[in-house]
């Protein structure tokens, strides 16, 4: 799902930056109440997490990839504002040293991964886990589909975005002048690899957590839903280390993630110009404006994560979780100082406690 520069028009890009602006002037607002907490390491990992699981290639049966994003993870244990930050502070490395979506194209990725996902699963996951105790079985449940609808919702608006380019820029015949894909071309194309593959991945992975936190830290599960009572066998069972559990996972994560070279082919709307198969659109040149803005930032430090090499593929995931964790302390503590003052809390985006 992470859009080139290119596919998009500037119009789109422009509109997308216009949209995102108040929403992660909003997230800032509700990150700022744990800026002085012990939770600002749990939105650095997030971010990390979010990372490296996007490296992880998944084949499709039709011959393209797709990938899990993780964003509806953070959002159940942190909230869909701080998913919102991380998510996007992931994003933004991959784009800036990596080439993993576009630059231009970033507030729409953003947009579609860290403000649908997350709202969508957390939206899901706190409606299905009403009046339900931390420990209970339908809270892992809720996690899947949680995450599962969050991914899909997050594909399809990338579809419409990509179908809805040759209807609204093209030139005086007719011809697209960014992305080649219609509507009755990207929707199949996207919905085929998430609904059936990347979207179980998502969920899987989600649930599986979840259920993992429910046998080993209760309280993490709580920072977001503070209204739910602990029982008293919840609060005597001594938690797992969060950070010490998530640096070992995104350490044996960036070891193997040169398993992500392994699927065959490229993910749907990211191919380089060259690389598209004009004649399935009926093509006889790559779009003008797809031409032109293709390779806009081209100071990638590892562009596409190494091109191949497996060393420098695990290099690249070392680097990405470094300056990932890196900038989320220094964003979470830029809004420290420009909102300082205000009442620390212990909660990131939790709802209004009912007594």
């Amino acid at each position: 799902m992470h859009i080139p520069d290119g596919y998009l028009s500037p119009q789109t890009s422009a509109v997308f930056g216009l949209a995102m602006l108040p929403l992660w002037w909003q997230s800032a607002a509700r990150v700022k109440k744990v800026v002085k907490s012990r939770y600002v390491p749990l939105v650095a990992l997030g971010a990390a997490f979010s990372f490296v699981i996007m490296m992880f290639n998944i084949p499709i049966p039709d011959g393209t990839t797709a990938h899990a994003v993780g964003g509806g993870l953070i959002a159940i244990l942190l909230g869909p504002w701080a998913a919102c930050i991380a998510v996007s502070i992931a994003l933004l490395i991959q784009a800036l040293f990596f080439g993993d979506g576009g630059i231009l194209a970033f507030p729409a990725n953003a947009f579609n991964m860290a403000v649908v996902l997350p709202f969508v699963s957390y939206g899901v996951y706190r409606l299905l886990t009403r009046n339900t105790a931390l420990t209970s079985p339908r809270r892992m449940w809720a996690a899947i589909v949680g995450a599962y609808a969050g991914l899909n919702m997050s594909a399809l608006a990338t579809a419409i975005e990509f179908g809805i380019q040759p209807d609204l820029f093209h030139k005086a015949d007719g011809t697209p002048l960014y992305a080649p894909f219609h509507l009755s071309q990207a929707i199949p194309a996207m919905m085929l690899a998430h609904l059936l593959i990347a979207g179980v991945v998502e969920g899987v992975l989600t649930g599986g957590v979840v259920a993992y936190l429910q046998r080993a830290n209760v309280p993490l599960l709580r920072i977001n839903a503070p209204e739910v009572p602990l029982t008293q066998a919840e609060v005597q069972r001594r938690p797992v280390s969060p950070v010490r559990a998530a640096l070992v996972t995104l350490g044996i994560m960036a070891v193997i993630s040169p398993l992500g070279l392994l699927a065959p082919g490229g993910a749907f709307g990211e191919d380089a110009p060259q690389d598209l198969d004009l004649g399935r659109y009926g093509l006889s040149a790559v779009p003008e404006g797809l031409a032109k803005y293709t390779g806009f930032w081209g100071r990638t430090l590892l562009p596409d994560y190494g091109g191949g090499s497996w060393w420098q593929y695990v290099l690249s995931a070392v680097i990405g979780i470094a300056v990932v964790v890196a900038l989320v302390f220094g964003v979470t503590w830029l809004i420290g100082r420009l909102r300082g003052g205000e009442r620390e809390a212990a909660d990131l985006d939790a709802p209004p406690v009912r007594s």
